[in-house]
């Protein structure tokens, strides 16, 4: 990577390392250089210690730095303070994993532009060490518009779960309140109505973290998740919202199943396509859930008993805007095909041939 590649010190000491441009297929120095300097991309190369091991030329456009000013300084001097944990948790992923991240990072007037990064750890069997690589790009008003909207309908979302978890948690709160008066009466079966209220407890407790989670920033950090776990945790957050509604929700969920993903965005995604169905089903009745893996796909469906989408509305259903409800903001469907599409997936909206609606979402299976 030019002259401040991580074996360029072996450069320097003359002891045969060979640089990889140096052979006759690869591009001359003077070319390297023009792509670096001119491309989009800020591609740094940093160790396990994190100490800058090299940076492309594009970083004096970006930062205002020179390449040689910054090679050797620790990454944490430009990244914000508020970015370090986040950057530490990433370095201590497995090598060859792909993650994702914004991060701010300070240019030399002392200001931070918020940038996108794709980071990953590889080995360097020529030194035998691990290395952490990052090809960064700043964000264009264009993308920070679109997670502004991404925030505000998730925060849309929570707002509206939260008034239907609200409803739910009065009951167990009024069961357990009727328990502790009876304790106070003197009622003799305490063991029995203890596990009553710790269950109570339980399903609250569930209900509560999974809306705390939705109403999260959006983060694009991903890893290993699976599929069976992440869906566990939506139905119970959305059971409340199906039992208001006279819906029974039933789950066929696959074991062992797992996708490579930002768990928050996925968990969006059911989020949104769940609620749809709860919305779509005035007149109650079941609400299916299945997952199964197809070769190295995951396809996750949403089988609902609603009045189903006419043909002419298929194509339209996920235009941002376009909404059939009356309180709908227009964005779910949108928004969960831009989540699905950054996952390299997608889904397909099939009416069933007598009742109801299916949508299937495909995501690649590891």
């Amino acid at each position: 990577m030019g002259n401040h590649d991580i074996g360029s010190a072996s450069d320097k000491n003359g002891d045969g390392y060979h640089h990889p441009f140096d052979n006759i297929t690869s591009l001359p120095d003077c070319f390297q250089s023009w792509f670096e300097y001119n491309s989009n991309d800020l591609i740094t190369v940093f160790d396990v210690e994190g100490k800058i091991k090299f940076v492309s030329k594009s970083v004096q456009r970006w930062l205002g730095y020179e390449a040689e000013e910054i090679i050797g300084s620790p990454a944490r001097e430009i990244i914000h303070i508020k970015d370090h944990e986040k950057v530490r948790g990433l370095i201590g992923k497995k090598p060859d994993q792909t993650h994702h991240a914004n991060l701010l990072v300070k240019d030399r007037e002392g200001r931070y532009i918020l940038m996108r990064a794709v980071i990953s750890k590889k080995y360097n069997p020529q030194d035998d060490r691990n290395y952490i690589l990052s090809v960064a790009h700043h964000i264009t008003d264009n993308e920070m518009m679109q997670e502004q909207i991404l925030h505000s309908e998730k925060m849309t979302v929570a707002g509206q779960l939260a008034a239907s978890v609200a409803h739910e948690i009065r009951n167990p709160l009024t069961s357990l309140k009727g328990f502790l008066q009876l304790l106070q009466a003197g009622i003799q079966k305490e063991e029995e109505y203890y596990k009553i209220m710790l269950e109570e407890i339980d399903k609250m407790e569930a209900v509560t973290s999974e809306l705390l989670f939705v109403s999260k920033p959006m983060t694009d950090e991903r890893g290993s998740e699976s599929l069976k776990e992440m869906l566990e945790d939506v139905i119970t957050l959305m059971d409340t919202q199906a039992k208001m509604q006279s819906i029974t929700m039933r789950a066929k969920l696959e074991e062992g199943i797992h996708i490579f993903c930002d768990r928050s965005q996925i968990k969006q995604v059911f989020i949104n396509i769940i609620k749809n169905a709860i919305e779509a089903m005035q007149e109650g009745g079941l609400l299916e859930i299945t997952t199964r893996k197809d070769g190295n796909r995951a396809l996750i469906d949403v089988i609902d008993e609603g009045p189903g989408i006419p043909e002419d509305l298929l194509k339209k259903i996920t235009e941002p805007f376009f909404t059939t409800k009356k309180n709908g903001t227009g964005l779910g469907l949108m928004i969960s095909n831009q989540i699905l599409d950054k996952h390299n997936g997608f889904m397909k909206i099939n009416s069933n041939p007598n009742i109801g609606t299916t949508f299937r979402l495909v995501l690649p299976a590891e």
